[in-house]
C-alpha cells in the first residue's frame, strides 16, 4: 500500500471513529461513513476532499453532495464544507421533533459552534415548517432557526420565507413528518 493510501485510509477510519460531519453526533460512538468518487488527503493542511456523489452518513443522519471539505485538527473534524446543485442534509427525529430535511448550494458545519449554516436558495422543511432564505442558520444544540435574505445577490429573492404550521394541527405533531419529499 502506498504512503498516499495509508494516510487516506488513516484519515478514514479517524473520520469514522472521531469525528461527524452536519449535524452528525460528536459524542455517540457512531461510525461516519463517507463514499465518493474521488478522495484527495492533504495532511499538511489536515483537510480531505471528497468529489463526485458524495454521501456521508452517521446511522440515518445523511449528506449528500458534489464536493465535501473535511478539515481536521488534533481534537477530530472541526468543520466540514459541502457543495451542490444543491447539496442535500437529512436529519432523523429526535427528542419529539420531526426530521429535518434541507437544501443549498453551500452547507458548512462547524462543530465546536455546533452551527449548520445553508447558503444560496436555502431551505429547511421540519414537519410542514418550511423556512427559506439566502442563509440559514440552524443551531444543531438549541434548535433554533435564523434565516436571512440578501437583497441583490444573483437569485436572490430580496425575501426571507417562513411556513409555520400550528402547534395544534395534527399532522404537524411530533413524530409525524407530513412531508416526506425532499425539500
Amino acid at each position: 500500500m502506498t504512503e498516499w493510501r495509508k494516510r487516506l485510509a488513516g484519515l478514514a477510519l479517524s473520520v469514522l471513529v472521531t469525528g461527524p460531519a452536519a449535524a452528525f453526533d460528536l459524542n455517540s460512538g457512531e461510525p461516519i461513513a463517507v463514499s465518493a468518487d474521488h478522495a484527495r488527503l492533504d495532511d499538511a493542511k489536515g483537510t480531505a476532499t471528497y468529489t463526485g456523489d458524495v454521501i456521508v452518513t452517521q446511522k440515518q443522519t445523511k449528506l449528500t453532495a458534489d464536493r465535501v471539505v473535511l478539515y481536521r485538527d488534533q481534537s477530530g473534524v472541526r468543520r466540514i464544507e459541502a457543495f451542490g446543485k444543491p447539496a442535500h442534509y437529512q436529519q432523523p427525529a429526535t427528542d419529539g421533533e420531526g426530521e429535518i430535511r434541507a437544501r443549498a448550494m453551500n452547507i458548512t458545519y462547524a462543530a465546536r459552534n455546533n452551527a449548520l449554516i445553508f447558503e444560496q436558495e436555502a431551505v429547511i422543511n421540519q414537519q410542514g415548517n418550511v423556512f427559506k432564505g439566502d442563509r440559514i442558520l440552524y443551531d444543531t444544540k438549541a434548535r433554533v432557526v435564523t434565516a436571512e435574505s440578501k437583497p441583490g445577490e444573483k437569485n436572490s429573492t430580496g425575501r426571507v420565507e417562513m411556513l409555520i404550521q400550528p402547534r395544534n394541527n395534527p399532522q404537524s405533531t411530533p413524530g409525524k413528518d407530513r412531508n416526506r419529499t425532499s425539500p
